[in-house]
């Protein structure tokens, strides 16, 4: 596993309810014995898009087809999540690497005060 993995994890839903096995990207591999893979999730839902913040992954894009996704899909870098490597059920697939980097940079950009 690897930043750019498209990964099956079982997220909590943010309007509440029951986990559900969902896409996720991982972000990053974290230091330390616990929680040590970032992720972030990822929707179907692209009527709730954040400008300039959420990046889309659509079925004419260059990866999507090796991002393992079922649909127009949007990365969402405000759902962030540090799971343990045993959470994640799998790999479907990979982003593109430039696509991966953007949203690193836009992240890390958000967070310098």
């Amino acid at each position: 596993m690897s930043p750019g993995d498209v990964v099956l994890i079982s997220l909590p839903q943010a309007s509440g309810g029951p986990a559900k096995l969902r896409p996720a990207l991982v972000l990053s591999l974290l230091p330390g014995t616990f929680q040590n893979v970032l992720i972030c999730g990822s929707s179907t839902r692209l009527d709730q898009l954040a400008n300039d913040w959420d990046e889309v992954v659509s079925t004419g894009d260059i990866d999507f087809a090796a991002s393992g996704l079922h649909r127009e899909s949007s990365i969402r870098l405000s759902y962030l999540y540090a799971s343990d490597a045993t959470e994640i059920t799998g790999t479907i697939g990979s982003i593109d690497a430039a696509r991966c980097d953007r949203l690193l940079v836009r992240l890390a950009s958000h967070l310098q005060p």
